[in-house]
Parts: structure tokens; sequence; C-alpha cells
């Protein structure tokens, strides 16, 4: 009995996450509802003045209402992608949040070194190596970002260590591009060297002090949206 329910709890929760993903969306995207549904009648009209043209009628309005609904959905994951970087821009661990929705193939550790003033630095591994993400005031986090540079390349053991400054000023990558810019990054390792990677950072990570995250909650809206998209 238990099997049988498991995939309609699945989709139960599949369709709360996509309700939810739309509640999030409305609050800063109001017309989103009339966009989604202009969009889906605006295709099956298409088809609908195609199929009296041309015939059979009963043919190209199933395929109109098909690819009217996927279009639809493809314009609200968008929308909801948006909105959700919308939300947690300018927020403590944005960039995190950005970069906790990379894919398999990837480790990402948010808050390797804390300051004072809100200067972050995050760490993602993967086939490009080790690459340092760091976010906050400019000038303060480049120098943080060098110390964290200095630190790892001690234990990298000759893997490439890159350094990356989230925001929106000149050399920096905004958080909405964040996660394209590191996935596009030159490949130089091969699994079982991230492996074994992944094993030296973490005699590094036993003899650091815990660094907390400034107050407030990380924000996860991105990650939540994108996850009832896909499904998951």
């Amino acid at each position: 009995m238990a099997k049988n329910d498991a995939p309609e709890e699945k989709k139960t929760g599949r369709l709360k996450q996509i309700a939810s993903a739309y509640k999030m969306t409305r609050k800063s995207d109001p017309t989103i509802g009339l966009v989604l549904a202009g969009i889906f009648l605006g295709v099956v009209a298409v088809f609908v003045v195609v199929g009296l043209l041309v015939g059979p009628l009963m043919v190209w309005i199933p395929l109109g209402v098909a690819l009217g609904f996927l279009a639809a959905t493809i314009i609200f994951g968008r929308r909801v992608e948006k909105a959700a970087y919308s939300q947690i821009e300018g927020q403590a661990g944005a960039a995190a949040s950005a970069l906790q929705t990379l894919r398999r193939g990837w480790t990402v550790t948010p808050a390797v070194a804390v300051t004072k003033n809100a200067d972050i630095v995050h760490r993602v591994v993967g086939r490009p190596g080790i690459v340092l993400v760091g976010e906050g005031q400019a000038s303060r986090v480049k120098n943080l970002l060098a110390a964290e540079g200095k630190k790892h390349n001690r234990v990298a053991g000759g893997a490439p260590v890159i350094q990356i400054v989230a925001g929106q000023g000149e050399d920096e990558i905004d958080i909405r591009k964040l996660t394209k810019h590191v996935m596009k990054l030159p490949q130089a390792l091969q699994p079982s060297e991230i492996t074994d990677l992944l094993q030296r950072l973490k005699a590094l990570d036993a003899v650091r002090p815990q660094v907390p995250m400034p107050k407030g909650p990380v924000p996860t809206s991105l990650k939540g949206a994108r996850q009832a998209m896909k499904g998951r």
C-alpha cells in the first residue's frame, strides 16, 4: 500500500512546490497569471486557425493545447527564476544560494570564511578545481579571497584555485550569471582527482575555526524555485 501511495505523494509534493513558486513569483510579478494565460490561449488560437484553414481541426487543437502548455511552462520557469533572484539579491549569502543550484559533480561549501563586516567566501569544488567565490564590499572581499587562496593552495596539490567576486561591479560576476560562469570554467581535474582533493580540503576545514554566517537566514528561494520546476 505504501508503494502505491508513494507516486501520489510525490505528485502532491510537486504540485505544492509549483504553487509555492507561483505565489512567490506573483509577489514581484503580479501579472504572471495573465501572461501565462495569454501565452497558452494565443498558441491554442493559432493552431485553431491553422486547423480551420487546412484541417482536420481535431488534430490541430490537441497539438495546440500541448504546445501552448509547453510554452507557458517555459515562460513560467524563467519568471520564477527571475523573481527568485530578485528576492535574494543584496542579501548576505545570496551567492551561496545561487551556487547551491549547481548540479551533480559539484561540491559547494558555503561560508568557508566570514568577517564581522559580512564579507563571505564560499567554496566550490569540481572539474575546474577549487573555485572561491567572495561576496561583500569589493576591496575587503578581495583581500579575504587572497588570504583564502593562499590557504587552499597549500593543500590543492597543484589543482587550480580560482577566485571570483560575486557582484555587479567591474570584474565581478552577477549572481544571475554565477552558476553558468562557474560551469564554463576550463576543466582541469578527473573525478578521481576531485575525490582526493576533497579529502585534503577536509584536513584544511578541520583546523579552521567554525565561522558563523551573518545574522539572518541564507536565502533559499532560488533553490526551491528551481526544484519545483524540475519536479524534485
